[in-house]
């Protein structure tokens, strides 16, 4: 799979052996659940997400270049992984998380760029989606500052936490980059 890189971070495939890393980021419940998934409750679950949805084409890990360490995750959604709404010709969907400690620091913002850089430049997409749940500000200050602009709000949409809630769609264009 490609590595892509910036002078601070590193996108690259997730490791099995790094199930203890990411653990120690996604147990955190300021993390998951405002994105819509709960908090890993061991190394072990950490792993099985490593071997299942960590797996999938376009799923990276960010990696903090100045020690080699994944500190959340970025992806690029097409087909099935994209939200039932979506489902277009030629769209993907972007997500992404970051470790608590390393938030405001710029570097999900740099990660959602060189996602950008691919879907666009490599892979093709013409539009690509973002969603945030409501309340969740800084996933939709990232998406600003790569461009995204509100597109349409879908309500009590279910999360896998068993709830329901508002998600905010964001959308940027091709002929926009």
């Amino acid at each position: 799979m490609t590595q892509l890189h910036t002078e601070h971070i590193l996108l690259r495939p997730w490791r099995e052996e790094e199930a203890a890393i990411m653990f120690r980021w996604a147990q955190n419940p300021n993390v998951g659940p405002i994105a819509g998934w709960r908090e890993h409750h061991s190394v072990e679950e950490s792993r099985e997400i490593i071997r299942t949805v960590f797996s999938a084409p376009e799923t990276y890990a960010i990696v903090l270049r100045s020690t080699g360490e994944p500190i959340g995750s970025a992806a690029i959604k097409s087909g099935e992984g994209v939200s039932p709404s979506l489902r277009k010709f030629g769209d993907a969907e972007l997500g992404y998380w970051l470790a608590e400690p390393f938030w405001g620091q710029g570097l999900t913002t740099e990660a959602v760029r060189l996602l950008i850089g691919r879907a666009f430049g490599e892979l093709g997409y013409k539009r690509l989606w973002c969603g945030y749940y409501e309340g969740n500000i800084r996933s939709c200050r990232v998406m600003e500052k790569c461009g995204f602009r509100y597109h349409h709000t879908e309500y009590n949409k279910p999360t896998l936490l068993g709830d329901t809630r508002n998600e905010h769609f964001m959308v940027l264009h091709a002929e926009a980059e």
